[in-house]
């Protein structure tokens, strides 16, 4: 949930959609985000929006505390219901990021996916997931959460090293990885997340072996292992920009990715978007796939960002203002845009085509389309029936590759 928000058409007080997004809903799968803004510790490389502690006391925030926070939360959900209108959206999908929702007690995660159970009714087997700090869980507290309904837990592991644990300001000891892993497995949680960065500062190619070989170790049902990007603004770009630590390098980068891939794979995960790997098709992120496929979701919280029937809004970021403005009975989003065809088009063929199902190719226009033997000799690209998906060298150049197919 990146901290700073882009500009954007305004938003009604009360938050209403046009009618042409409202006419649209219930054609796409339907879920939830609900951002917890709330860090013990800000990490050097994050630009999430999340808040300290002494960060909200020192920024007109002290009132806004990790006890009042559910209620604010729930009254948003309370709000999606008034603005979607009584239309039949069960939901599919409910996932808690910040921030670091496990700050937050069993109870109070659990009184806010009863909210949304409540105003929208939840799927049977609705995938219910929630991000969780090593240490910030213990058995009792994944305990409560399963009782709650939670179905899903992915563990921030970021690294087994203890010196790229401190240059990422993570806190947790890399012993109490498996042992959170194993204390889900015990509190009956159906499947079990562990998440990566590589590329820090200092890391070596063998420091990122041992990463993974100590998150397969734990036996994960899926894993998701992201470059680390130097954000402008945090205290990681202001230590590579004194020259303190380097600034990743592409090639290492790529070195490290299929290393990734290819112990993920040896160990029974296959990728099926570029920076997740999965057991199996029922262990992939269901929630994930919503963004990925265009799908719809209400997003409640500070900064939190939102998508319904090609209508994007955002919340304001700051946690006082959010709660204020609920308070006061308005919407808390901040800005909006209403998606036309070309960019629901283009936003298809940039987040599409990093699935391992691949991008339907009658979404390409001519120039597109003329690009696609090019890329497929370079090795970059294969041709499966309507599809087009990426090679592992693709995968290297996703980006460079989407330029070409929208060029």
């Amino acid at each position: 949930m990146p901290s700073v928000l882009p500009a954007g058409d305004p938003v009604p007080e009360d938050g209403a959609l046009p009618e042409e997004s409202l006419a649209r809903l219930g054609e796409r799968p339907f879920g939830f985000y609900v951002h917890v803004p709330f860090c013990t510790v800000r990490c050097g490389y994050c630009d999430f929006n999340t808040y300290t502690a002494s960060e909200l006391a020192t920024t007109g925030g002290a009132t806004v505390s990790r006890g009042s926070y559910a209620a604010a939360a729930i009254e948003e959900v309370r709000r999606a219901r008034r603005v979607l209108g009584d239309r039949d959206l069960p939901v599919e999908t409910v996932f808690l990021g910040g921030g670091t929702p496990t700050l937050l007690s069993p109870q109070d995660l659990g009184s806010v996916l009863a909210a949304i159970d409540e105003e929208f009714g939840l799927v049977a087997g609705a995938e219910v997931t929630t991000e969780a700090n090593p240490d910030s869980v213990d058995l009792a507290y994944l305990d409560g959460l399963r009782a709650a309904g939670f179905t899903r837990v992915s563990i921030g592991m970021q690294s087994a090293v203890p010196h790229v644990l401190g240059v990422l300001d993570r806190t947790h000891d890399p012993l109490r990885v498996p042992a959170a892993v194993e204390w889900a497995r015990a509190a009956g949680f159906d499947q079990v997340s562990l998440d990566l960065i590589y590329g820090t500062p200092g890391e070596s190619l063998e420091d990122w072996a041992v990463s993974l070989d100590a998150a397969l170790a734990c036996a994960p049902d899926h894993v998701s292992a992201y470059a680390l990007i130097v954000e402008e603004g945090t205290a990681l770009a202001r230590r590579v920009r004194r020259g303190e630590v380097p600034m990743p390098d592409d090639d290492d980068l790529a070195d490290k990715y299929l290393l990734a891939d290819e112990q993920m794979a040896a160990a029974g995960l296959g990728w099926y978007e570029v920076s997740n790997w999965s057991r199996d098709r029922a262990s992939r992120c269901r929630h994930n796939e919503l963004y990925w496929t265009g799908a719809d979701w209400w997003g409640v919280g500070p900064g939190a960002h939102s998508h319904v029937g090609g209508t994007r809004w955002w919340n304001v970021k700051h946690p006082a203002a959010y709660a204020d403005r609920l308070a006061a009975g308005r919407s808390p989003a901040h800005a909006r845009e209403v998606l036309t065809a070309e960019d629901q088009r283009v936003e298809r063929v940039l987040l599409e085509l990093r699935l391992a199902d691949g991008l339907d190719r009658a979404v390409l226009d001519e120039a597109g389309n003329a690009a696609v033997p090019g890329l497929v000799d370079r090795g970059l690209l294969v041709v499966r029936g309507d599809r087009l998906v990426l090679t592992r060298e693709g995968r290297l150049l996703a980006d460079a590759v989407v330029r070409d197919l929208l060029s």
